[in-house]
């Protein structure tokens, strides 16, 4: 019996695509819930201005339709006329490929804008078609690049799982690290602060009295947040934006659309000082993990960024249930404070050889000491030693 056919198609908006349809395959019930991936997140990227050509983001989404199926694949995509906004750094590789003569940008990135964080890249149905249907977005995605005279392909922030077969694919593989809370079946804060040495948890115990003197914390999620809180957290994500990246990623629109469709995924954490707020951090709420995004403050203060960011991330994770808290790209002083270190990967596929070549003995390289760093760190993480 013949397999059915498969219809590849190349959409430069979601709007060409109905919600129904893209989450179907972004976020299938066997799969924990990425609210990256939703179409809700990823067309109030597109529809606030924050991917767009303008910005150097123009959306070319891969979509597969079968007959009798509608949308059974999809791969998020996006020609990038710069490497801004990424996290995964390969300015390198095009100052090398340009100074000989090539041109580097325009490249293609599969990846969620703006989003350090690892999900599916290649979206697919889970049944009998999903390998094929896999294959065939890989294929589609790389042929645009060869077609196109487009330099490269980069897939960033895949699962380790996927990093594996695409490495079996032949595309180049590179790792980074990032550092992430585990939660090992805590009732509470002070049980999570148990499983660390003594030393440890009185450092803990002690910057976080000192961030929460004169302050109250607030959780706001759901059909609580408001567009007033979101003008206030704007003024702080403009802030950090401003004083880190020069040219923040996001509009003001942009969070409006954000809390209109996705209030149920969003926890806001304001301090407070005699009820006006301070400082504030934008997470996302996965199917079992927590994801920090965003922080800013109009009052600097000895650690409270630690405590709006990562303690009272703990704390949400704890109440939930969720497995993880991410917090976000680098920050090896995040160790200290019981966040571990964990693999990232993304894939690359480069057209001209020479280049494909020098990037893969690089990235040989790098993944070895990549991997010794996380040794390294994993021997001096502040949990107590078996023993």
């Amino acid at each position: 019996m013949d397999e059915p056919r498969l219809e590849i198609r190349l959409i430069n908006s979601l709007d060409e695509v109905s919600a129904e349809e893209w989450n179907a395959v972004a976020n299938p019930p066997s799969e924990p819930y990425d609210p990256f991936l939703s179409w809700q997140f990823l067309q109030a990227m597109e529809e606030s201005g924050a991917a767009s050509p303008e910005t150097g983001w123009a959306p070319h989404h891969i979509i597969i339709e079968q007959a009798g199926r509608g949308l059974c694949g999809a791969m998020p995509l996006y020609l990038k006329s710069h490497s801004q906004g990424e996290f995964v750094f390969d300015h390198s590789w095009a100052d090398a490929y340009e100074r000989a003569g090539g041109r580097y940008y325009p490249k293609l990135l599969s990846a969620v804008p703006f989003t350090p964080v690892t999900g599916r890249r290649r979206l697919v149905r889970p049944g009998p078609d999903a390998v094929r249907i896999s294959e065939a977005l890989l294929g589609a995605a790389v042929k645009i690049a060869a077609d196109n005279d487009i330099s490269s392909l980069h897939i960033n922030f895949l699962t380790g799982e996927e990093a594996l077969r695409l490495d079996t694919a032949g595309l180049l593989i590179r790792t980074d690290q990032q550092f992430h809370w585990k939660n090992d079946g805590y009732e509470s804060f002070d049980d999570f602060l148990n499983a660390l040495s003594s030393a440890k948890r009185k450092n803990l115990r002690k910057e976080r009295r000192r961030a929460q003197e004169g302050l109250t914390f607030r959780h706001i999620t759901g059909s609580d947040i408001t567009e007033d809180h979101w003008d206030i957290f704007y003024e702080f994500y403009m802030d950090t934006g401003a004083r880190k990246w020069g040219s923040p990623y996001l509009n003001r629109e942009t969070f409006s659309l954000l809390g209109e469709r996705l209030a149920d995924d969003i926890l806001l954490i304001f301090a407070e000082e005699d009820g006006e707020p301070i400082a504030g951090a934008l997470n996302m709420i996965g199917g079992d993990r927590l994801l920090g995004r965003y922080w800013g403050t109009v009052s600097a203060r000895p650690m409270l960024h630690f405590e709006t960011c990562y303690y009272q991330a703990i704390d949400f994770a704890i109440a939930r249930g969720l497995k993880t808290v991410e917090a976000g790209a680098q920050g090896g002083h995040k160790l200290a404070r019981g966040y571990v270190p964990e693999t990232t990967y993304s894939a690359h596929w480069i057209a001209h050889e020479g280049l494909a070549d020098a990037v893969g003995e690089y990235l040989g390289r790098e993944r070895q000491m990549v991997e010794r760093e996380a040794d390294f760190l994993r021997e001096r993480t502040p949990f107590k030693k078996d023993g």
